[in-house]
């Protein structure tokens, strides 16, 4: 098995260091070094940044809800609170090349809002990320004229002992940017996910709907049709030619077979029998054998998951597999299961071309999504040239319905252990 994550071609972002760790600079000294210089810069730019921001501020969001009383007042202070998210982002940005300060970005306003105009504008009033950015705001323009100042009057009159005083400036502009342009508590963060996850969810039920019901519709229910007008045809024919009536009959035994068939295909595609019965283990050598590829199937689980775990673990390798066998030009292909910390780890490898992504157009993106939905992980490393790695991560429940307990570390660290030690 190849190792999964050196990161080139890896179409998953590893998650941001949190704040505050590994964003200390060296202690200060009476040498001015690379720290010290850039922090001076950081605090000379802070007056025209803070005048731009405040300026925009007082502009957009107070006249915003100045004018609530009238019908643009609500869109007016939507969009300057969506303008104060970008003024925080640049403000992240400065910070971080300038003072060394790593904050994660808030998470995006949820694609997929509430139905209506109001609603949505309300959802994007209500934003605490845009709040928290007026409130940095107003704050930064009576700092900014001090920290400006006394750097400015520093460089001529404090020179040797500026290096202190523009360590403790800089350390109070970092409480500022961790305290008021992090992302929001753990919770809020949380809420967000699962509302965009909720829309997710809602959007692959109705498309496997829509599915299931093109193939009864063209496949099964076509046959059927011709079936019972073949049998017609043949009760017509029975008494003045048993013969051609005879022979109606094979060709509707021959459609009943295929009929049959295609249910059968269709009942696997919703849940299939031998997943059921059997588990993981006999689902998944059932789809390796179909296979166009010789695959290596190992499934190493002392127990079986939850019933909705294990079907979206069958078709994650269903889909997968189905790539191997149209794109990957593979000559052999391998599916790994096993269970690690009360995570669910899938990992399909292929020794093909390489080259798959989420944006490839095979899929990817759509089993991404649905993993994501169950809060789980999927991870695609597809070089040119391969061999492709796709590792998927699911939460662990057992059949009476309790989740796992999990590690404390991040779920990414977790899954590049897990996989290492399986290694």
């Amino acid at each position: 098995m190849t190792e999964p994550f050196p990161n080139p071609g890896t179409s998953v972002t590893a998650p941001p260091e949190p704040a505050g760790r590994g964003d200390r600079p060296p202690p200060a000294r009476f040498a001015y070094d690379t720290h010290t210089w850039k922090e001076i810069a950081h605090l000379l730019a802070n007056l025209p940044v803070s005048l731009v921001g405040f300026v925009y501020t007082v502009t957009m969001v107070f006249t915003g809800v100045g004018l609530t009383v009238t019908v643009i007042g609500f869109p007016l202070l939507a969009l300057g609170l969506m303008g104060s998210r970008l003024l925080g982002r640049m403000e992240r940005a400065r910070a971080r090349k300038l003072l060394g300060v790593r904050v994660e970005e808030p998470s995006r306003l949820p694609v997929r809002g509430p139905d209506g105009v109001w609603p949505r504008l309300w959802m994007a009033v209500k934003d605490p990320v845009g709040w928290r950015t007026v409130l940095y705001e107003l704050i930064r323009l009576p700092w900014g004229v001090l920290t400006f100042t006394v750097t400015l009057t520093g460089l001529f009159v404090l020179w040797p002992v500026l290096p202190f005083v523009v360590r403790g400036l800089a350390n109070a502009d970092r409480a500022m940017v961790r305290g008021l342009l992090s992302p929001s508590d753990e919770l809020e963060r949380r809420i967000a996910e699962l509302e965009s996850d909720r829309g997710v969810v809602v959007d692959t039920a109705a498309a496997d709907l829509r599915r299931i019901e093109r193939d009864l519709h063209d496949g099964a229910q076509a046959r059927l049709v011709n079936l019972a007008m073949g049998l017609g045809l043949a009760k017509e024919k029975l008494l003045e030619d048993p013969d051609a009536a005879a022979s109606m009959v094979d060709e509707a035994h021959g459609e009943v077979k295929l009929a049959l068939q295609e249910l059968r295909d269709l009942a696997r595609g919703i849940h299939p029998a031998v997943l059921t019965d059997r588990g993981l283990d006999a689902a998944l050598s059932s789809v390796a054998s179909r296979c166009t590829v010789p695959v290596r199937v190992t499934v190493d689980l002392d127990e079986r998951p939850a019933a909705a775990i294990e079907g979206i673990a069958y078709f994650t390798v269903s889909e997968l597999l189905q790539n191997v066998s149209k794109h990957s030009r593979a000559r052999s292909a391998t599916v790994d299961v096993w269970r690690s910390e009360g995570r669910l780890l899938i990992q399909v490898g292929d020794d093909g071309r390489g080259g798959a992504s989420l944006d490839g157009g095979t899929g990817m993106r759509g089993l991404a999504d649905r993993l994501g939905a169950v809060d789980g992980l999927f991870v695609v490393e597809s070089p040119e040239g391969g061999p492709t790695t796709v590792t998927a991560e699911l939460p662990w429940r057992d059949r009476s319905g309790a989740l796992a307990e999990g590690p404390g570390r991040t779920r990414r660290a977790s899954m590049e252990a897990s996989v290492r030690g399986r290694r």
